[in-house]
């Protein structure tokens, strides 16, 4: 692939195209150089615009400087719009730091504290980030489950009350709203029920796009209702992790004298790929570009 020379975009006008045309822009949780070149490859292929997620955990691990230069050169080697957002952050110091490298999307989750300081909260990042010409998600409800270090335990996640986030999205001024209706991060213990009435209502009160948070587990048909009802970006991250992992694994488990990480990272990252593929179709983002 030769260089094209794009750089990381924000996700206002991804967004809104998707938006508009009725599809979604599928955010994928990555870690490393290889997560993110699936990634990029197989939307490159289909034509999908696509976001690198990464969460606080990530950065952690392999470096907010590492993950922002990998991202931009996958950015420059593609021809497709490419985000590199922050997933889950909820330290302003942590997004200050990454906006300063150049990225342009971030997600403050102040969804944990009550709703006028997760308001002021949110109010704070959206200024400094619009100043820098970079995109703001927030949450308002509370998804269960587990995303990285962030656990909530069911009896304290709530639904999103649409009335609520009108008033949060206008004292805000954030760009993307993402919604509790009872999806959950991680895998699911039993079928989830979605809220649809409550997703339409949110719809019809407010005119940015919203987001589907933890999507791994849900079934397309219901995903695609959640992209009808307005969610114009739809998070993926365990299915991912769990593709990956498993093909890793049993590689080493089929082949134990092989010790060259460019031979066992292979088969991993086919396995994931084929996840990336059946999210893109997932999302109706193939060929958007």
């Amino acid at each position: 692939m030769s260089n094209t020379g794009n750089q990381l975009v924000n996700t206002k006008e991804m967004l809104l195209k998707a938006k508009q045309e009725g599809y979604a822009v599928p955010a994928f949780n990555i870690h490393n150089l290889e997560t993110i070149q699936v990634v990029v490859e197989t939307a490159e292929e289909m034509r999908s615009p696509v976001i690198l997620a990464a969460t606080p955990g990530t950065f952690q691990y392999a470096g907010r400087d590492y993950i922002q230069a990998i991202s931009e050169t996958a950015a420059k080697r593609s021809s497709i719009p490419i985000a590199l957002h922050l997933d889950h952050h909820e330290k302003i110091e942590d997004i200050i730091a990454s906006v300063e490298l150049g990225a342009k999307s971030v997600m403050i989750d102040a969804s944990h504290y009550p709703f006028d300081e997760n308001i002021n909260i949110v109010k704070e990042v959206v200024e400094y980030a619009h100043s820098k010409g970079a995109t703001v998600e927030a949450e308002l409800g509370r998804l269960g489950g587990q995303e990285d270090d962030l656990v909530v335990d069911e009896a304290e996640s709530y639904y999103t009350d649409p009335d609520a986030a009108v008033e949060f999205v206008k004292r805000t001024g954030v760009d993307s709203l993402a919604v509790a209706i009872g999806t959950a991060h991680g895998l699911y213990r039993s079928e989830p029920k979605l809220d649809f009435e409550r997703l339409d209502l949110i719809r019809k009160k407010v005119n940015i796009p919203l987001v589907l948070h933890g999507a791994s587990g849900i079934s397309q048909e219901d995903v695609r209702r959640c992209i009808e009802l307005g969610c114009a970006k739809v998070n993926v991250a365990t299915e991912l992790k769990i593709a990956f992992s498993s093909a890793l694994r049993q590689y080493l488990i089929d082949n134990p004298q092989v010790n060259d990480p460019r031979k066992y990272m292979e088969p991993a990252k086919q396995a994931m790929k084929k996840v990336v593929r059946e999210k893109i179709f997932m999302c109706m983002s193939e060929n958007r570009y």
